[in-house]
């Protein structure tokens, strides 16, 4: 019989995993070439997968919910157009290159063993554990018992990497060397479920709410968070600007906003202060060579999505704004890839396309800073000139900046912010693009 397999494929340089979020055939379906098999994520990236063959699916290897590496084989399909019996199936998958029963079996058992050096696929109370979790309870040492113990937030109570990582967490503050200085414990405050009242509408998150909301959470709890706030007089960058939409507009057929300079002067700031450019990873600082900086969008749907434009520093105006507004776009049409959004060492967010004033904007984990820009408003300030001091309307915005106390200081964070806040109270006014 002559069979093949339909691989998770790999959906950029960064992606080693993805989790399959609907099944769109199951077994036993006929299926034509570039027919829809099923949905899966990265992040929050959906994309859907076509067969490659046409045929009949004889066997689909993970469910709905799993998190499956790059590679790995998920469905069967037979290329005879006829849904093979249990023998020929069996015969079928080995000749295809999928384990023997033997070698099944051998791993099976190697895969109950508990403790450090195994995590079972299935514990003994049911719970199922994917690749990814078992790994990190490899690296990091956690029992099968501990892991049987982590409550877990995804289907079904499913154990997520969040989840474990949340367990390390704790049990890491719990294991500080007696000699070192710490804490009262505190008591984990349970999540109590609030009661709806009359008139109530109950609204079920997406996966996309969720994960924004773990993520948020897994921030706060990581990162000790520390806000700063400069304003800056940006009266040059409004006049050029005026001056420059309509022709930018008619030549790119593109919107030239504010937020191109805005990305220009944190890549130059980042060179100057490259320990904002960073990550931790324990008690290591990971200063990144590269600068990419995320764009927050706002999605149609109400949640939020970070396209990352890469080398930013690298890019002139002109490239920055062209980037920015295609990701924008793919962003808003469902039609980012998943390395747009991955390997980002730096995210703005524009609370001025609300017409906010500012904010304390959440750090995008893993980086270390988030920088938010306020609407620009006319302002009534002091100017120093040549006969004294008069007052005169400028246009003006507030910068802040989030910033991770655990490796940036005030004095970084805060020479950071202000120097950005330079950068663009010295636009040169006469640029062309």
């Amino acid at each position: 019989m002559s069979v093949f397999n339909v691989v998770m494929p790999k959906m950029g340089e960064s992606i080693q995993e993805a989790t399959i979020t609907r099944w769109l055939k199951q077994a036993g379906d006929k299926v034509e070439e570039d027919d829809i098999l099923l949905e899966i994520a990265t992040d929050k990236v959906d994309s859907e997968i076509p067969s490659p063959v046409a045929g009949v699916i004889a066997s689909v290897l993970f469910e709905t919910g799993a998190k499956v590496p790059v590679g790995e084989v998920i469905a069967v399909i037979n290329l005879e157009g006829t849904l093979p019996d249990a023998t020929a199936g069996s015969a079928g998958a080995k000749n295809a290159g999928m384990p023997s029963a033997k070698k099944e079996e051998k791993e099976e058992k190697a895969e109950e063993k508990s403790g450090s050096k195994g995590i079972p696929v299935t514990s003994s109370t049911g719970r199922f554990y994917s690749p990814l979790v078992q790994s990190i309870a490899r690296k990091e040492n956690i029992s099968a018992a501990e892991l049987d113990g982590i409550k877990g937030s995804g289907r079904d109570g499913r154990v997520r990497k969040q989840d474990v990582q949340s367990f390390l967490i704790t049990r890491d503050k719990g294991s500080l060397p007696s000699s070192a200085p710490s804490a009262p414990a505190k008591t984990a405050i349970p999540v109590a479920s609030v009661p709806s009242m009359a008139g109530d509408q109950i609204v079920v998150m997406d996966r996309m709410r969720k994960l924004i909301a773990e993520h948020m959470v897994y921030s706060k709890q990581v990162s000790p968070h520390v806000s700063g706030f400069v304003e800056a007089d940006v009266t040059q960058l409004v006049l050029w600007r005026n001056r420059m939409k309509d022709d930018f507009q008619k030549r790119e057929n593109q919107k030239l906003t504010y937020m191109p300079v805005f990305i220009e002067a944190v890549a130059r700031a980042l060179k100057k202060y490259p320990g904002v450019n960073a990550s931790v990873d324990g008690d290591k600082i990971i200063l990144r060579k590269a600068i990419n900086i995320g764009i927050a969008v706002a999605l149609p749907s109400g949640n939020l999505i970070v396209p990352v434009i890469r080398n930013a520093d690298q890019k002139s105006l002109v490239g920055l704004a062209l980037e920015m507004n295609r990701l924008a776009e793919d962003a808003r049409n469902n039609k980012l890839k998943p390395d747009d959004i991955q390997g980002g060492t730096f995210t703005i967010t524009n609370f001025g396309t609300f017409r906010n004033i500012t904010g304390t904007p959440i750090i995008n984990q893993p980086q270390v800073a988030i920088l938010a820009t306020g609407t620009i408003e006319k302002k009534p300030a002091v100017l120093e000139t040549p006969t004294g001091d008069v007052i005169a309307i400028r246009h003006k915005m507030i910068l802040s900046l989030s910033y991770d106390h655990r490796v940036v200081d005030g004095a970084l964070g805060g020479s950071f912010l202000r120097h950005v806040g330079d950068l663009l109270e010295e636009f040169d006014g006469s640029r062309t693009l």
